[in-house]
């Protein structure tokens, strides 16, 4: 356990530390190598991984080129000036409306879609209208922060969703209509509990005048109108999919490389380009963060948790999804939620799937939502506070768990209870 716990730790302080540009898919596969040569997993292990994450890593890459190619031709940038000026005016219902057009981009595009996309084009129309730098604190910590607390509806939202629901067989539908509730109590929470925190810092006023009409910014005409279109098919194939029982990234990654060529063919986009720019890092992150994490596994940690669970479970069903939310957030916010998924779904499942299905999804709303605490918990607020800094805007891990440490704890708790 020593050893295993020991090189996970090493391996997630250079994660987060990237001596010398080293990138975190790099470093997690180093890593898993070092696990292999040590002794804490074998062969059959990385393979057991690969099994695991594979539908979930190409999947996720699909959402993030499918975003990247959206975003070529205006589609987020049309979006964010259409909510801004929808506000009228005013700096609460703009900060309202941000925190709207954050949850649906994170339900349909993933909270590492919202971080990587979202976040520059609230950066920048923030500082065209030369809003003051606490209110572009407050927007930037509120829109970072609802890109993982509504990133739960759909199994496309989160690559947590999708390891958990290919490691129990949870179907589309079947996912979507036990988190349709928690998913809602979540986004009303974030906003009313993330309002009352930045409140004294959002401005009463904001000249929206100041923008650009929403139509200006839309460079490819004909692809905007079609991916209206394709957006509702591609939703459409999600539960033939899942009527089928084919995997989430048949739909994600072949949908989004059918969508690329649609935008090539209108030369709205250059392929090779997008497709290099695509976080391939993120593939081998998955993939050798969870051979380091499946040592722990071996080395009891599991079985731990396991029992843990247990304990929980003899309380009683509401101490049990409760607890075992914030169990899994607070594992989450010390080890991140990447490997927090897996020892939480095996460990899960060595209580017993059948019976306790509500433990499944109280573990993905505390790995969802827990990260949110220290800005090491997720692989999308690590990508958010890289493209803030790489704009120029550096948060403070003081900073940030000001806020995380206040507002995660009582939005996971109501989300929770939609699950009662």
């Amino acid at each position: 356990m020593i050893l295993a716990f020991g090189l996970f730790l090493v391996t997630l302080v250079f994660i987060i530390w990237q001596p010398r540009g080293l990138q975190i898919g790099t470093t997690a596969v180093v890593g898993a190598v070092m696990a292999l040569v040590i002794g804490v997993v074998d062969f059959n292990d990385v393979l057991t991984v690969i099994d695991i994450v594979w539908d979930a890593t190409l999947a996720f890459i699909g959402i993030i080129i499918l975003s990247m190619v959206l975003d070529e031709i205006g589609f987020f940038e049309w979006a964010a000036i259409k909510m801004a000026k929808l506000s009228g005016g005013s700096g609460n219902k703009m900060f309202v409306y941000i925190l709207l057009l954050g949850a649906l981009v994170a339900a349909f595009f993933a909270n590492d879609g919202a971080a990587l996309i979202l976040t520059p084009i609230l950066l920048a129309k923030m500082k065209y209208l030369k809003m003051k730098p606490l209110a572009i604190f407050a927007f930037l910590m509120a829109g970072g922060f609802i890109g993982d607390a509504a990133s739960n509806p759909l199994v496309i939202s989160n690559l947590t969703n999708i390891v958990t629901v290919g490691y129990f067989d949870i179907g589309f539908v079947e996912y979507a209509k036990h988190m349709f509730l928690p998913n809602l109590l979540s986004i009303f929470a974030s906003i009313v509990v993330l309002w009352i925190y930045f409140r004294k810092d959002i401005p009463l006023k904001v000249d929206v005048s100041q923008l650009p009409e929403a139509a200006s910014v839309i460079k490819n005409q004909t692809m905007f109108k079609i991916s209206w279109f394709f957006l509702a098919l591609l939703m459409l194939g999600y539960f033939v999919g899942d009527r089928f029982h084919l995997p989430v990234s048949v739909f994600a990654l072949g949908g989004a490389l059918v969508f690329l060529a649609i935008a090539n063919h209108y030369k709205a986009v250059k392929p090779l380009i997008t497709i290099k720019a695509a976080p391939w890092q993120v593939v081998w992150f998955s993939i050798g963060l969870y051979v380091v994490v499946y040592g722990l596994k071996n080395a009891g940690l599991t079985d731990s948790v396991a029992s843990w669970i247990e304990l929980l479970k003899a309380q009683g069903d509401v101490v049990a999804i409760i607890g075992t939310g914030f169990l899994s957030a607070f594992i989450s916010s010390v080890m991140n939620n990447m490997p927090t998924i897996m020892i939480m779904d095996i460990a899960i499942d060595k209580v017993g799937y059948v019976g306790n299905e509500a433990l499944v999804y109280a573990n993905i709303l505390g790995s969802n939502l827990g990260p949110k605490m220290t800005p090491i918990g997720s692989l999308a607020t690590l990508l958010w506070l890289h493209v803030l800094a790489q704009k120029g805007v550096k948060i403070g891990w003081g900073e940030y768990m000001r806020v995380g440490v206040v507002v995660t704890p009582l939005v996971l708790f109501v989300a929770l209870l939609g699950l009662l």
